[in-house]
Formats: structure tokens, sequence, C-alpha cells
């Protein structure tokens, strides 16, 4: 079985979701500085090709560059098809890095929001494995997965529900990965970032909150002070891949909660609620009411009934 990981990028075929901004671009400027080839996605063409040029005008190697939502199956496909006939056959190296986020409370989120942090944050990763991993199976050269998860795939963050949703999910389906793909010679990196200061701070919906408010902007400047920059988490994640390391914390607050509610889990969810409460204290001068959602009908006996039944 050949070892998992990659001491030298220099020539490995490197697939990279999300390479239009933030943490992807940061990543393949990284990796092909360091003499990847690289084959890179993103939904936003015209920000995908401007990274393309950079990394060019460098000396880097991008081989390909194909604009793909991810959440769409043929268009991951179709991509994979292209990505393939252009490198005459399997990536070494898989990355996982786009993502969208929006957070808010049970009462201000709708099932839109719930519906696309699962189809974007947890379905694309899996298109992705399904259109990229068998052929690199396949070839019996081995390989590396990275799948960026979040500090709310690990931790009940305030407001995060929906974005957990997807960030736990992909969780998962690295845990399982990490041992199934390890006869294949495949390691498998989870990579759980903290604050990163990307210009999702600015994008990401926050349902139920005033974003011009005092508030809004107190919290979000002190995000910006513990953020780590993209080019930061970048190297974090390619030391990964090179050391064959399967949690990847990006943020030594994280990776401290991640500890405590392992070794002392009364002690995280005390840490946990105050935590929340915070939240709430700090946003409740900035929370807009809740949308009317239509009322449960009450149930009649035949309902009751039908019911009882079904369990």
């Amino acid at each position: 079985m050949k070892r998992p990981g990659f001491r030298d990028l220099t020539g490995r075929r490197i697939f990279v979701t999300g390479a239009a901004g933030g943490i992807g671009r940061a990543t393949a400027e990284l990796a092909a500085a360091r003499g990847a080839e690289l084959f890179l996605t993103d939904v936003d063409a015209d920000r995908l090709d401007a990274t393309a040029a950079r990394i060019r005008s460098r000396g880097g190697a991008v081989r390909y560059a194909g604009t793909a939502d991810i959440a769409d199956l043929d268009a991951v496909r179709a991509v994979a098809d292209g990505v393939h006939a252009e490198a005459g056959g399997p990536m070494d190296v898989v990355m996982n890095i786009a993502g969208i986020s929006a957070w808010g409370t049970v009462e201000h989120l709708e099932h839109r929001h719930w519906r696309a942090m699962v189809d974007v944050n947890l379905m694309g990763p899996v298109h992705v494995i399904e259109a990229f991993v068998p052929p690199m199976i396949a070839a019996g050269r081995g390989g590396h997965l990275v799948n960026v998860s979040s500090a709310a795939g690990l931790l009940g963050l305030p407001w995060h529900a929906a974005y957990s949703a997807g960030k736990f999910g992909l969780r998962g389906v690295s845990e399982v990965l990490r041992f199934d793909l390890r006869r294949h010679g495949i390691g498998v990196s989870l990579v759980c970032p903290g604050a990163v200061d990307t210009p999702l701070t600015e994008t990401v919906e926050i349902v139920g909150v005033d974003k011009d408010s005092k508030a809004f902007k107190r919290l979000q400047a002190g995000f910006r002070r513990q953020a780590e920059s993209p080019e930061a988490v970048a190297g974090m994640i390619l030391r990964g891949v090179e050391r064959n390391r399967y949690l990847v914390h990006t943020s030594g607050r994280v990776r401290a909660a991640h500890g405590l509610q392992r070794a002392a889990p009364p002690l995280y969810a005390l840490a946990m609620r105050a935590m929340n409460a915070a939240t709430h204290r700090l946003l409740r001068r900035a929370v807009v009411p809740p949308p009317e959602h239509p009322a449960a009908p009450a149930a009649g006996p035949a309902a009751r009934q039908a019911d009882r039944d079904a369990r």
C-alpha cells in the first residue's frame, strides 16, 4: 500500500474548488509556488479567470480553470471530464474548499437557508468526491483528499444551526473516508478553520440581524481582530497534505475548545452556554423581528390516530 501524503508538491496535479477567492485562491497560489500543476473551479467566472491569470503571471502552472456550481452534480461531472482529459488521468490531490455561509436563530431562518447550506457545503463536496476520487482509486497511485469544514463542524457555535448542518455532515463524511481510503494510499485532511479574514466576512448572510447596526459592526470588528489570513490558512492546509495530517486546526481557540469538548464535556457545555448568551446580548439591539411563520393546524382525532399508527 502506498503511503498517503506528499512531502513534495512539485508536479503534483491538484484540483481546487472555490479558487476564485479567499482560502481557495490563497491555497491555489501557494500550491503553484511549490510547483504543483493546478486545475481550478469556482462559480464566479471573472474572479476565477483573474486567479488563473495571476498565478500564470508568477510562473505557476494552471492547466485548467472552468466554472461550475458544485451543488449541480452534472456541472461537477462535466468539469471532472474536462480536468481528466486535460491531465490525461486522475488528480493527485482533490481540495474541497468552496462554501457559502448563512447564520441565524431558528425563528429567523427560512427553509432556503437550510437547503442552501446542505446543497453547497455538504452535497457540493460529495459531488466532487463522486467525480474525482474513484478515478484516483482506480489509478492505484494514492493521493490526498482535503475537505474544508469549519469550527462549526466541531462545536455548537451560536446561530450556526443551518451552517453546521452542512459542516458537521462533511466532517462525518471525512471521518469515514479517512479509514475507507487508507487501503488505497489516499490520505484525508479535515480542515476546521476558525475566523478567517476573507470576503465572506462581508457577504455572509446573518438572518434577522441589521448588518448596518453599531452592535453588528462591533461584533464584526472583533471577529476580524482574531481572524487568520487566507494565506496563513493555506499554509496550514498544505502542511496537512504534506504530513498526511487528518485534523487541521487553524485557530488556537478552536483547538482549545475542541479539546475541552472531548476532555471535559460539562465544562464545554458551560462555555458554549456562555458564548451563546454573550452573542445574544451583543446583538440584541441589532435583531429585527422574525417573519411570521404559518401556524400548524390543530390536529383532529383522525390526524392524532394516524400519528399513533405511524409510530
